[in-house]
């Protein structure tokens, strides 16, 4: 059985997120020409996209040797963004043959944190860092407050040149939504 500060895994009793209609108003929209820091050391204006991107959106990836956020394991949807980003990852040759462009995670958490998470991670894409809230704010993406914190819900948003095309919303299990990512861009191709 995983233990449950075991940020690699999932405990087996996490709370489902419900439908809540937060991101109801997302299919459609133009995204915002906001730029982006990238782990990449650039910044990443996610409207002037050619093709299909994914961009999926989590609440802050944890680290082994810190703590978790106070009752993180009881927020619905709050936890599992290690295991999300593992599956990105290893789905991630796939997708891009099934049509992504591009691959992106997103968080509030600043570029630095995230570097050393495409490192213990060996992630093959960048993570953008919308640690001033801009993108998520002027786009009203669902979020939540724990410890200080205000953080993005696990969304995922399918985006083509520039507007959203499809929203995974909510998203659980997390390491389930590449997945499930992969067979909507396989299905949108046919």
């Amino acid at each position: 059985m995983p233990r449950s500060d075991n940020v690699y895994e999932l405990p087996h009793d996490l709370p489902a997120p419900a439908d809540d209609g937060a991101c109801a108003h997302l299919a459609g929209l133009r995204l915002p020409p906001l730029l982006l820091a990238s782990t990449a050391g650039r910044s990443v204006d996610l409207s002037r996209l050619t093709g299909r991107g994914v961009v999926y959106c989590y609440p802050r990836t944890g680290r082994p040797d810190r703590e978790l956020p106070t009752g993180w394991n009881a927020i619905p949807g709050a936890r599992g963004c290690t295991p999300q980003s593992c599956a990105f990852r290893d789905h991630y040759q796939e997708l891009r043959q099934l049509g992504a462009a591009e691959v992106f995670g997103l968080s509030t958490q600043d570029s630095d944190y995230q570097r050393e998470a495409v490192e213990r991670l060996r992630l093959p894409f960048e993570l953008l860092s919308d640690e001033t809230l801009e993108f998520a704010k002027t786009l009203r993406l669902p979020m939540f407050e724990v410890d200080g914190m205000t953080l993005i819900k696990r969304l995922t948003l399918i985006v083509r040149d520039g507007a959203i095309e499809r929203v995974f919303y909510p998203v659980f299990p997390p390491d389930a939504n590449a997945r499930a990512v992969a067979r909507w861009l396989k299905d949108a191709r046919t």
